[in-house]
């Protein structure tokens, strides 16, 4: 290893966020990864035949395509390709009728009770509008904001719960349903105060660029960003384990793309007691179950909509999303959980051999459980889309013990890097003005545990490296 200069722990997006900005600071960088491949959150891999290319954990990418230090990069230089379906989710009903995320703010509606279109317009409307206004504000640390009107609109919706926004707002089942599985995101029980803020961004999201995917896997997304790195100079070691900061460098600046548990570990020896006991009382929220299926044909919708998005909520009404999730909060396994499903391959025909697709899923699970809950999520598949299981010629689960093993940072399965209620929001992974900072002034923490959170955005990392650079001067 070069003897000073930078180290990034952890090669997931954050992590090469981080080193890309310290790198095009011109310091020289050096990403340090256990792994034997990169990625974290943003691998691809054949898990079930061979020529079936499933995404391991990130599969929809609304927040990486509009995030703004993304698109600065020009990684459609290093073979980054977006495909967005003509829908950017699709939510059915047992009735056969489906709410579907349009980009178009107009479409969606129509897809919408009729007494939900002109509330719905209403709602989000305005959001649309002044998103590039508002959405740093919302994408970043807690700050005064630079647009105090639009905030405190943006604010009040956003504070509410998701139930009590969805059931003041709208009165068919349909539009319910749709923000109520967006909130669902949230991995919060949907009347918990915040939980309505998750459900408004992805739902602008929707409509300012669509959920798209990335063109032959997820993977791609981490393989641009390396690619890009290295075009600057930057340097990538994978297969290598750092137990203890202090096997780096003197010195050095050492950004660390882990959770807080895994700071502690890293670093106690150079952290003080009271950050150290914040560290400790970090939370973190519900894990997740997942399957990945090989299948012969496109999954069989009953609701025509379904067929036009990479994204299915499947959960049935508000109401039984709501249940699904206050079960899962009360260390309970849902009969019928709220689930997430994507079918890439549907739009990105690279991911399985002709005639054949991908599909994905996951549902939540009290964080650390080892129940195995493909039954259920193929049963909830089998509701909206009967003959699913006849498909299936191959299959591969992961429970919240194999999630974490997959990726430290996913302590007890938990993918968003630590609960996301709304006094963790504001105190991720501690309290004060500088988030990413630690006590050693060279020791920085650059994952999901800090602002904005959740999601292959990059942001955490940018902003991270930011604050690196600036106590570097």
């Amino acid at each position: 290893m070069p003897e000073n200069g930078v180290y990034v722990v952890g090669a997931g997006p954050n992590g090469l966020a981080a080193a890309i900005v310290m790198a095009q600071a011109g310091l020289p960088v050096t990403v340090v990864e256990a792994a034997a491949t990169i990625g974290g959150g943003t691998r691809s891999a054949e898990l079930t035949l061979p020529g079936f290319v499933h995404d391991v954990c990130a599969a929809i990418h609304p927040l990486a395509a509009f995030s703004p230090f993304f698109n600065s990069l020009h990684l459609a230089d290093h073979g980054l390709k977006w495909i967005t379906p003509p829908a950017a989710l699709a939510h059915p009903l047992d009735d056969g009728t489906a709410a579907v995320l349009e980009k178009e703010i107009f479409q969606t509606v129509e897809t919408l009770d009729f007494p939900d279109r002109r509330p719905y317009l209403e709602l989000m409307g305005p959001l649309r509008e002044h998103w590039q206004e508002i959405s740093s504000q919302i994408l970043g640390p807690l700050a005064l904001p630079a647009h105090p009107l639009l905030m405190t609109r943006f604010g009040v919706q956003a504070l509410k719960s998701a139930v009590g926004l969805a059931r003041g707002t709208f009165q068919g089942p349909l539009a319910r349903a749709l923000f109520a599985g967006m909130a669902a995101h949230s991995f919060l029980p949907l009347d918990k105060p915040g939980s309505a803020s998750f459900g408004l961004v992805l739902g602008i999201l929707g409509h300012v660029n669509g959920w798209p995917i990335a063109a032959g896997g997820t993977g791609k997304i981490s393989q641009a960003l390396a690619d890009h790195l290295l075009s600057l100079g930057g340097k990538i070691i994978t297969g290598k384990r750092i137990d203890n900061v202090d096997e780096l460098p003197d010195g050095a600046t050492i950004l660390l793309d882990v959770s807080p548990r895994q700071l502690l570990q890293l670093a106690r020896q150079r952290l003080d007691g009271d950050y150290r006991r914040h560290l400790e009382r970090y939370r973190f929220g519900p894990g997740i179950f997942k399957v990945d299926w090989a299948l012969r044909g496109p999954i069989p919708w009953r609701a025509e909509g379904c067929r036009r998005a990479a994204t299915l909520h499947l959960g049935g009404t508000m109401e039984e999303i709501a249940a699904a999730e206050k079960e899962v909060s009360l260390g309970r396994h849902p009969e019928r959980p709220f689930v997430l499903v994507a079918q890439q391959s549907l739009f990105d025909p690279n991911r399985a051999p002709e005639g054949k697709q991908v599909g994905w899923a996951y549902c939540h699970v009290p964080n650390g459980s080892r129940f195995d809950m493909t039954e259920r999520i193929e049963r909830q598949i089998e509701r909206f889309a009967p003959g699913f299981k006849d498909l299936i010629i191959g299959r591969r689960t992961r429970d919240t013990a194999a999630m974490q093993a997959y990726n430290e940072n996913f302590v007890g399965g938990d993918i968003n890097g630590g609960l996301q209620d709304l006094r963790q929001m504001v105190t991720r992974p501690i309290a004060g003005p500088h988030p990413y900072a630690t006590p050693d002034p060279d020791i920085f923490i650059c994952s999901a545990s800090t602002p904005p959170g959740g999601g292959v955005h990059g942001l955490c990392g940018y902003l991270a490296a930011s604050l690196a650079l600036e106590r570097m001067k």
